[in-house]
C-alpha cells in the first residue's frame, strides 16, 4: 500500500515495517523472505532473552539485597540499579513488539554489554564474594558463574536476532532486503 512518500507493508505476524533508503524513499520490508524455521529459531531466542532479562529485572526493581550488595561493588548503588532494571524491562517491551524486535535485539545488546564489561572489570567471571569484600553478597549467595553464563547467552541470543531480522534494523535493515514491490510490479 502506498502513501505519500512511504509505502508500507502490512504483515499480519510482523505488522507494518518502513525502512528509509539511501535515496530517502521508504521502503516497506517483506519479513515473509524469513523462512519459516528461522523465524521459530528467532521466537525461541526472544524468549530466552525475555525470560532471562524478566528474572534479573525483577531483583534490581524491588531492591533485593543480593541486587543491592552487586551493585554497591560497582557503585552503582541505588540509581545504576535501578536504571539497569528499567532498561531490562524496555528490551522485554522491544522485544514483545514484533517490528521492534530488531532493535529491541540492539538495545539489548547494549544492555548486557554493561553487565559483561562489568563481570571481566570489577566483578570477575566467577563472583567471589569474599576476595569483593561483601559480606552481602555472601548472604545472598551471588557467588560463581552463573550470573556470567547467563549474561553470554543473552549476548548470543541477541545477536542471532539481530542476524534473523537484520531487515528490519533502521537505517542498515534496507541494505539486506530485498526491493519491495509496488502494485505495478515495479520495483519501489
Amino acid at each position: 500500500m502506498k502513501t505519500g512518500v512511504f509505502q508500507y507493508l502490512n504483515n499480519p505476524v510482523h505488522g507494518v515495517v518502513v525502512v528509509a533508503s539511501r535515496d530517502g524513499a521508504s521502503r516497506g520490508i517483506d519479513m515473509s523472505s524469513i523462512k519459516k524455521p528461522m523465524l521459530i529459531t528467532c521466537w525461541v531466542l526472544q524468549v530466552v532473552v525475555i525470560a532471562i532479562f524478566a528474572m534479573a529485572a525483577m531483583p534490581k526493581l524491588t531492591g533485593d539485597e543480593g541486587s543491592k550488595a552487586l551493585f554497591e561493588v560497582l557503585g552503582a548503588e541505588p540509581m545504576g540499579r535501578i536504571a539497569v532494571g528499567i532498561a531490562e524491562l524496555i528490551a522485554i517491551v522491544l522485544l514483545l513488539i514484533p517490528r521492534l524486535n530488531a532493535i529491541g535485539a540492539v538495545f539489548s545488546i547494549g544492555v548486557i554489554g554493561g553487565a559483561i564489561m562489568s563481570h571481566l572489570t570489577k566483578l570477575g567471571i566467577s563472583i567471589d564474594a569474599t576476595a569483593l569484600e561483601s559480606p552481602a553478597l555472601v548472604a545472598a549467595e551471588l557467588e560463581g558463574p552463573a550470573m556470567f553464563i547467563m549474561a553470554v547467552i543473552v549476548l548470543v541470543a541477541s545477536l542471532g536476532i539481530v542476524v534473523i531480522r537484520r531487515s528490519q534494523l533502521p537505517i542498515v535493515g534496507a541494505k539486506f532486503a530485498s526491493p519491495a514491490h509496488d502494485s505495478s510490479g515495479e520495483s519501489a
